[in-house]
C-alpha cells in the first residue's frame, strides 16, 4: 500500500499481519505472497493435505485473516503433490454424532457454517483455484471466480452416498453451476464428475498438465494485478454476487438439514463396507 493509515489515523488498530497469521496456520497452509498475489497451499507435513477436524476450524479464521489484511489483492488456493485433499472417514467420525456432547455437534456445525460463509463473505478480492488432483471438498475450488484443474481431478459429492445429506457447499455448489436435475443425479448416485466433464458442466474453466497449473494460475492473477484495485474489487463482487445470495438464501438451509439428519440418523459413521467402494474418495 502506498498510502498507510498507521502514520495519519491516531490508534489505527492494524490487521493481523502476513508473518502473523502464515506461521497461525502454517500446520495446514503453506503460504507465499509476492507483489499483492497471496498462494495458501494445503498441505499435511508437506505432503498432501488429509483432513481434520481442527482444519475445518481453522479455515474460517484464515479466510478472515486473509480477507482483512489490505496487501492480499488477489488469491491463490491450490493443493500439494497429486491430490487436492484426502479424508479419513473413520478417524474423522469415530462415533456417530448422536453420541457427541451437543457443544461438539454445535461446534462442527459452525465450523462448517462459518468456513463456506467466510470464504464468500471475507474475501473482496479475486479467488483462483488450481486442482491439483482429485479428492474431497471442492466446494473451495468451485466457488472460486476461476478455476483451473489437472487433467485427473475430479468433483465427486460423496455426503449421499456416505449416508449424510450434501449440506456442506458442495452440493449447493453443483446445484448453481451445472443445473438443478444434473446435480440431484450426481449426488445421488455419487457419480465421479471428472475434469474433462467437470469442463463440460461449467464446474471449470481451463484444464491444464499439472507440471504447468500452478503457473498458469499465477499468470492470471499477475494479468489481474496490472488492472486498478477498485477494478478488480469490483469486479469480483459483480462475479460473486450470486454466491452471497445463495448463503443467504439457502447455504443455512443446507447445513441445518444435514446436522438434523446426521444427528437423528446416527449414519455419520461410514459402514465399513463403503471404505473399499471404488468410488470412496478418501
Amino acid at each position: 500500500m502506498t498510502w498507510d493509515p498507521r502514520k495519519e489515523w491516531k490508534g489505527y488498530v492494524a490487521p493481523t499481519s502476513f508473518e502473523d497469521y502464515a506461521k497461525r496456520y502454517e500446520r495446514f497452509f503453506k503460504m507465499r505472497r509476492q507483489g499483492g498475489i497471496i498462494e495458501l497451499r494445503m498441505h499435511t507435513d508437506d505432503g498432501p493435505y488429509k483432513h481434520t477436524h481442527a482444519a475445518h476450524n481453522a479455515w474460517a479464521r484464515v479466510w478472515q485473516d486473509v480477507g482483512n489484511d489490505p496487501e492480499n489483492q488477489v488469491l491463490i488456493l491450490t493443493g500439494t503433490g497429486e491430490k487436492w485433499m484426502m479424508g479419513d472417514p473413520k478417524g474423522l467420525n469415530p462415533k456417530p454424532a448422536a453420541e457427541l456432547d451437543p457443544d461438539h455437534i454445535f461446534q462442527r456445525m459452525m465450523d462448517g457454517w462459518k468456513h463456506v460463509e467466510n470464504f464468500i463473505r471475507s474475501i473482496d478480492i479475486p479467488t483462483i483455484a488450481a486442482v491439483n488432483g482429485p479428492g474431497v471438498h471442492t466446494e473451495f475450488a468451485v466457488l472460486s471466480d476461476v478455476t483451473f484443474s489437472a487433467p485427473d481431478a475430479d468433483f465427486m459429492d460423496p455426503h449421499f452416498w456416505l449416508g449424510s445429506p450434501p449440506g456442506d457447499g458442495q452440493g449447493m455448489a453443483l446445484q448453481a453451476l451445472m443445473g438443478q436435475k444434473r446435480a440431484a443425479y450426481h449426488i445421488y448416485a455419487a457419480k465421479s464428475i471428472p475434469a474433462p466433464k467437470a469442463l463440460e458442466f461449467g464446474l471449470i474453466n481451463e484444464i491444464f498438465p499439472r507440471e504447468e497449473l500452478l503457473q498458469r494460475a499465477w499468470d492470471l492473477a499477475h494479468y489481474m494485478m496490472k488492472r486498478p484495485r477498485y477494478t478488480r474489487w469490483a469486479t469480483h463482487n459483480i462475479l460473486s454476487r450470486h454466491w452471497k445470495k445463495a448463503i443467504a438464501e439457502d447455504f443455512g438451509y443446507h447445513m441445518a438439514h444435514q446436522m438434523l439428519a446426521n444427528v437423528a440418523s446416527k449414519s455419520v459413521v461410514p459402514d465399513p463396507a463403503l471404505l473399499s467402494d471404488p468410488r470412496n474418495p478418501f
